[in-house]
């Protein structure tokens, strides 16, 4: 997936794709990690890599199911991974939630389609009923993508990859005056 995402041909798709990319961009920032280094907490933030995943991941399918009727359920910490979570864990679990998300909104005739808020949740508002499936996928597009920015600033901090470097590196670009892919660091001596 290139560094913008193509032309759209509707809301829907248009809502999708940026919601794809938000996604993918998160997942870059764990690129050539090893289950030890996501849970590493380089800032003086307690986030890691991994945990931002488990938590986009768990918030999308969180929302996903308001908008199918199931109700709210509790996530847990779901900013720490549990003993034993990897990474290719937390992305295929992530890949499976982008499928079902995608099915579910392509599923509704109308994204006005009414979305009830949860009621005695304190980050909720009281004086809305519903939402619809369209501000809940631009929230999820504004979540996933406040997240990426943290996950971005942990993997620079953790061995000073950034953004294109690892999409270049990740997409086999080619090097250019302006742009070197990422490479894993050499052994040190």
């Amino acid at each position: 997936m290139p560094g913008l995402i193509g032309p759209v041909a509707d809301e829907r798709e248009g809502l999708l794709d940026y919601l794809a990319q938000q996604r993918y961009v998160v997942c870059l920032a764990a690129y050539g990690l090893t289950d030890r280094q996501i849970r590493q907490t380089p800032t003086v933030s307690s986030l890691c890599v991994g945990g931002i995943l488990k938590h986009v991941c768990r918030t999308e399918r969180t929302w996903i199911d308001l908008v199918c009727g199931l109700g709210l359920t509790d996530p847990g910490d779901d900013l720490r991974l549990a003993p034993g979570e990897t990474l290719a864990d937390l992305i295929t679990e992530y890949e499976r939630v982008a499928t079902r998300t995608e099915e579910v909104v392509m599923g509704i005739d109308d994204l006005g389609q009414p979305v009830p808020v949860p009621r005695g949740v304190p980050w909720f508002p009281d004086d809305v009923e519903a939402w619809s499936v369209r501000w809940v996928l631009l929230h999820l597009i504004e979540e996933t993508a406040r997240h990426a920015g943290h996950a971005d600033i942990i993997r620079e901090s953790l061995d000073g990859a950034t953004a294109f470097p690892l999409m270049a590196a990740a997409e086999g670009w080619p090097a250019t005056p302006w742009l070197t892919p990422w490479r894993p660091p050499g052994p040190r001596y």
